[in-house]
C-alpha cells in the first residue's frame, strides 16, 4: 500500500524506571524537556504494530515570518494551521546526530516552484537562517506526530529547477561569536544602539535613481552628486521601486569621479533597470581613524585601536631605528 513504511524504532520512547524514596528532586534523569521525546500512546501503538502510516513533514519559518510546510507523502498533510505540500518533491537526507557539542546536520532537496519555494525568494535572502522543524507524522491521523529535530537552514544551492539546502542543528548557535572581542576594529554596526549615529540624517542618507546599468551588480546613479567619493562604500542600499523593491544589499564600492558609480556585493534577484529608485546609507570600515574623521564619534567607538598587532609582538629593538627613544607610540 502506498505510504506504508516499516516501523521506525524510537529508543527515546522507552518507559522511565520506577521511582523510589531515594530519588531526590532535580536528580531524576527522566525529568525535564531535554530527556526524551514524548510519543503519543496511539502513535506508539502503531509503531509497535510493525506496519505504520508514517511520513515526514518539514515546517519552515522564513525570516519574514511566513511559515511553509512540505512533506514526502504523496498527498498534502495538514499540521495545525499549516498545510504541508506534497507536490514539491521535497526529501531529506539521513540526519547525523552525535553526542557532545558538534553541529548536527542534514540536507533537504526538492524542486523550485513559483507558488512554494522559488529562486527569487532564495536570492532575496528570505530563507537565510530560516527555522526548520522535522516531524514524524501519521498521515492517516496527523494529530499523531512527534518532533524529531529542529534547526536552521544553512547554505542553499540551486541547479536548474532543483535546490539542495543544508540544515544545521541548534548547536550551530554555540559556534557564533558572543560578547565583546578584543580587536582593533569596532564591534558595533553603523547606526545601531551602540554606535548611536543617526542614519536618517541627511548627511548619512541619500536617495538616487539608476541612470545606466554597467553590470549585473553595478550601475551609474543620479541624485548622489553631493556626497564625496567612497561615502557609501560598505553602506546599505535599499530599492524602493522596480522589480527589487523592498530588498536591501550591501554596497561594495562607491566612486564619484565624472559620474557616480555604485557596485553591490551581490547580484539582485531581479535585473536592475534604468529608473529604479533607491535609498542608500553611509558606510563604515570600522577603523578608529574613520570613526574620528568621518563621523566624529570616537566616544562610541567599540574597538581597541591601540591593541598590539602581530608585527609588534614579533618585533625586536634595533639600535638606531626610529621609535626606540622611549616616546609615546601614538605621538
Amino acid at each position: 500500500m502506498a505510504g506504508l513504511v516499516p516501523a521506525i524504532p524510537l529508543i527515546e520512547a522507552q518507559c522511565p524506571p520506577k521511582r523510589d524514596a531515594r530519588h531526590k528532586a532535580g536528580h531524576d534523569k527522566w525529568r525535564g524537556n531535554n530527556t526524551m521525546r514524548i510519543i503519543p500512546p496511539a502513535l506508539q501503538d502503531k509503531l509497535d504494530s510493525g506496519v505504520t502510516t508514517l511520513c515526514r513533514c518539514w515546517l519552515i519559518t522564513r525570516s519574514d515570518g511566513v511559515v511553509q510546510g512540505f512533506t514526502d507523502h504523496d498527498e498534502d498533510v495538514v499540521l495545525g494551521s499549516t498545510t504541508c505540500l506534497a507536490g514539491s518533491g521535497l526529501t531529506g537526507s539521513e540526519a547525523t546526530q552525535t553526542l557532545g557539542l558538534a553541529v548536527d546536520g542534514s540536507e533537504l532537496s526538492g524542486a523550485l516552484a513559483d507558488d512554494t519555494l522559488n529562486e527569487g525568494d532564495l536570492a532575496a535572502g528570505r530563507y537565510d537562517a530560516a527555522g526548520v522543524e522535522l516531524w514524524l507524522v501519521d498521515w492517516s491521523e496527523p494529530e499523531l506526530r512527534v518532533l524529531l529535530a529542529k534547526g536552521a537552514l544553512g547554505e542553499v544551492k540551486c541547479e536548474g529547477a532543483a535546490f539542495t539546502a543544508e540544515v544545521r542543528g541548534l548547536s550551530q548557535r554555540l559556534a557564533e561569536n558572543s560578547g565583546r572581542l578584543f580587536t582593533p576594529a569596532c564591534a558595533a554596526d553603523l547606526g545601531d544602539a551602540r554606535c548611536k549615529i543617526d542614519l536618517t540624517a541627511a548627511a548619512y542618507r541619500g536617495s538616487g535613481v539608476v541612470l545606466a546599468v554597467s553590470a549585473a551588480s553595478g550601475f551609474t546613479a543620479g541624485g548622489l552628486d553631493a556626497f564625496a567619493d567612497g561615502w557609501f562604500t560598505a553602506g546599505k542600499l535599499t530599492f524602493v521601486s522596480g522589480a527589487n523593491a523592498g530588498l536591501s544589499v550591501d554596497v561594495k564600492s562607491h566612486r564619484h569621479d565624472d559620474a557616480v558609480r555604485l557596485v553591490l556585493w551581490q547580484q539582485m534577484p531581479e535585473p536592475i533597470s534604468i529608473g529604479d529608485a533607491f535609498t542608500v546609507t553611509a558606510g563604515c570600515d570600522k577603523r578608529f581613524q574613520t570613526c574620528h574623521d568621518r563621523f566624529n564619534n570616537v566616544v562610541n567607538f567599540r574597538g581597541f585601536p591601540h591593541i598590539p598587532g602581530n608585527d609588534f609582538v614579533i618585533s625586536y629593538p634595533v639600535q638606531g631605528a626610529p621609535g626606540n627613544d622611549g616616546s609615546s607610540m601614538n605621538g
